[in-house]
């Protein structure tokens, strides 16, 4: 038996970028709120699915993230517009595949078919949060450089985006950072994740 998964509502804004994009200051956003300074943290995300894509036609993902500090193994599920549920598992030994506990919860959509690799995204994240006087973190702010592949899929994707993601404040943050990353020149993402961007790229 594994450990029962843990659960996190991700509510979050994705944003376009270009690669010359300077991140504009962040401070102030919300009532003398704060920005930390950059960190940078190197990930590397294995995407699992049936080789028909059942759980992407679901808007569901899976995958196995090592790096940054959520290493593990994460199951994210639909919940509203701009959120999704996310189950954690441990990380584990990679040689032994998707943890029963998550691989339980996505039965009724793979049925009978295999869960695979379909995708491996690798990302330069530099994180910057948003702190209230006290230093709670009200949201992070993830610049991320991507470079995503599909197995067997040729030359890999690369591209640039902005997550701001919720933490411990509310929806009036992602509206004051939309307008002001919209202001410097970025523009709302489109696409629902990165693994779409690299499925989509791939198909």
């Amino acid at each position: 038996m594994g450990d029962r998964p843990t659960e996190h509502m991700e509510t979050e804004l994705k944003f376009e970028a270009s690669p010359d994009f300077a991140v504009p200051d962040l401070s102030g956003l919300v009532d003398r709120s704060a920005v930390s300074d950059p960190e940078v943290r190197l990930l590397e995300a294995s995407y699992f699915d049936t080789p028909d894509l059942r759980l992407a036609a679901a808007k569901i993902t899976l995958r196995r993230r090592t790096g940054g500090t959520d290493a593990g193994w994460h199951l994210k599920l639909p919940a509203g517009a701009a959120s999704r549920r996310e189950l954690r598992a441990p990380l584990g030994d990679s040689s032994a595949g998707v943890p029963a506990e998550l691989a339980a919860l996505v039965s009724d959509q793979v049925r009978d078919q295999p869960l695979r690799l379909v995708a491996v995204l690798q990302t330069r994240r530099t994180v910057r949060n948003v702190t209230a006087p006290g230093g709670e973190i009200l949201a992070e702010v993830a610049d991320d450089l991507v470079t995503g592949r599909v197995p067997g899929g040729g030359e890999p994707l690369t591209w640039r985006e902005i997550e701001v993601e919720l933490v411990s404040g509310g929806p009036e943050i992602l509206a004051a950072a939309r307008s002001r990353l919209t202001a410097a020149g970025a523009r709302l993402s489109d696409s629902p994740s990165k693994l779409s961007r690299v499925l989509s790229r791939s198909s």
